[in-house]
């Protein structure tokens, strides 16, 4: 009883207290309970990111007192994009990275936003995604950001636009970072002060390099490539910029933009399998769920090997057996069908010889030619003779009914078509007979 005379002895008092508070006070009440209960969770900071946030710390573990530093201490125009790349941080880097090392990226990420016109003018999107990131793929995390903007900045002040800038910068690249192309580097995925102390590096490393190069001085750029070419030659990493409001690809070794040696094997690429895609990475997760180009060795738990070439079961085998460093966690877009436009617009454009024409080739299911449904994806490998000059992929359903797979070949000639599809047991030959035209539809109806 004492115990329960004295809890309605307090609940009374707590009733007069409040009774005898005036209405200023109440409202004053009131005013800082609201208060506190509108302050942000993270100042400076979107709402949306909350919970990535949260979810980010607690997977930082011990480490979570770096990141929460860097997010407080960096300057408030700044806060957003260092939610940004807290937020989408591949746990490797959570657990790993200094706030020190988060707040210099950051800074010179921003001293070229406002230093340069084509960086400011971009969308944060973009910026975010393609300027701001302190890494690619799955390279050594360098401090690499302040060295280069006091590299490239002398290259880039003084131009006008951005495409002049990013051939100040990838004409004499080489030259300033003092890195050649060479097979004897020590892995595929040198970081910028790895290659540059050893002055060399292969399609990857190269390509990294000059990415970061463009991202210092606030261009967007990212890494593309593919895990397998069609013809089984091997592999290959270039970059990417963001020019005019779309993604035109670049090499270390440059030519101009949407130009190199490798785009007749990119554009020959095969939708239908991932092997063959052309990735282009993402630092934000995307659908595609990992950049296959940098590990093909988890692109083959994903697909059927048994259908391609005997001579590279072999090869195969030992990317399966390569051990694996954990989940991948470099996200990816998959731009293959880009890079076939890319080659089909190149070969339109590219002047034909008098005895040249172009064959545009479409293969069908049945003998409705008329729609879509009836298109069916195959490998198609042009011979003269026994003597195989070119191949690619034909047009799939989805494709537009304008689309063909187009050939450049010679006129009034007979050549062979071989089209393939393992998946759905096709192999069958058809008679490609050329006349006097320009251009010759060629509609391949499979034999059932």
């Amino acid at each position: 009883m004492v115990f329960y005379d004295s809890l309605v002895i307090k609940f009374k008092w707590v009733n007069t207290c409040i009774f005898n508070m005036t209405k200023i006070q109440i409202l004053l009440l009131l005013a800082v309970v609201l208060f506190s209960s509108c302050q942000p969770k993270y100042p400076g900071v979107p709402e949306f990111y909350n919970t990535l946030l949260d979810s980010a710390f607690v997977k930082a573990g011990d480490n979570a007192a770096e990141l929460q530093k860097a997010l407080a201490e960096v300057p408030l125009e700044q806060k957003e994009g260092m939610a940004f790349i807290i937020s989408h941080m591949p746990k490797r880097d959570l657990t790993t990275l200094t706030a020190a090392f988060l707040l210099e990226n950051s800074e010179y990420a921003y001293k070229a936003r406002e230093k340069y016109p084509w960086c400011a003018a971009l969308p944060d999107s973009i910026f975010f995604n393609e300027v701001l990131p302190y890494a690619n793929i799955s390279e050594t995390r360098d401090a690499w950001r302040k060295d280069f903007f006091e590299r490239f900045s002398k290259y880039a002040d003084g131009k006008e636009n951005m495409v002049d800038a990013i051939f100040a910068i990838a004409r004499p690249i080489n030259k300033e970072v003092k890195v050649e192309y060479n097979t004897k580097r020590s892995k595929v995925d040198l970081s910028p002060k790895e290659a540059m102390a050893e002055n060399m590096a292969t399609c990857t490393g190269l390509s990294i390099i000059l990415t970061d190069a463009f991202r210092s001085v606030g261009i967007p750029s990212r890494l593309a490539g593919t895990a397998m070419w069609t013809n089984y030659k091997g592999n290959h990493t270039w970059s990417e910029v963001w020019v005019d409001n779309q993604w035109q690809f670049i090499e270390y070794y440059p030519d101009t933009l949407n130009k190199s040696w490798f785009l007749a094997d990119a554009g020959k690429a095969d939708p239908d399998n991932m092997l063959h895609w052309i990735y282009a990475t993402s630092y934000k997760p995307t659908g595609l769920w990992y950049y296959a180009a940098v590990d093909g060795a988890h692109v083959l738990d994903s697909i059927d090997t048994s259908g391609f070439p005997e001579e590279m079961q072999a090869r195969f085998k030992r990317m399966e057996d390569r051990p694996k460093k954990g989940e991948p966690y470099i996200w990816g877009v998959n731009v293959t069908q880009k890079y076939i436009d890319l080659y089909q617009e190149s070969l339109e454009n590219s002047k034909l010889n008098e005895d040249e024409m172009m064959a545009g080739l479409v293969v069908f299911a049945d003998a409705d030619t008329t729609k879509s449904e009836s298109r069916i994806s195959c490998r198609v490998d042009i011979f003269e003779g026994d003597n195989k000059i070119d191949f690619g992929y034909s047009p799939r359903k989805t494709d537009d009914m304008n689309l063909f797979l187009k050939f450049r070949l010679k006129k009034v000639k007979e050549y062979k078509a071989v089209v393939t599809n393992p998946g759905e047991n096709i192999s069958q030959t058809f008679p490609v007979l050329t006349g006097n035209n320009s251009f010759q539809e060629f509609k391949l109806v499979l034999k059932n």
